[in-house]
């Protein structure tokens, strides 16, 4: 019973391993997808209220 007791605590070390990386890997993601969100959200205004107005939105967003 010994051994199934130790191989299932090393079972649980590799996992909370690799859950921590599974977490670290999603916030990553996140960041990653807000900054597509935002160009998404340029994209359309440029498709639906023409070039020159996204231009402008975009100006005063980053402040230039």
């Amino acid at each position: 019973m010994d051994s199934v007791e130790k191989e299932f605590a090393v079972h649980e070390a590799v996992c909370a391993e690799r859950y921590a990386a599974i977490e670290k890997s999603f916030i990553g993601g996140d960041k990653r997808m807000t900054r597509i969100e935002y160009l998404l959200y340029v994209v359309i205004a440029g498709v639906l209220l023409g070039p020159v107005f996204a231009g402008e939105l975009v100006k005063k967003i980053l402040g230039l």
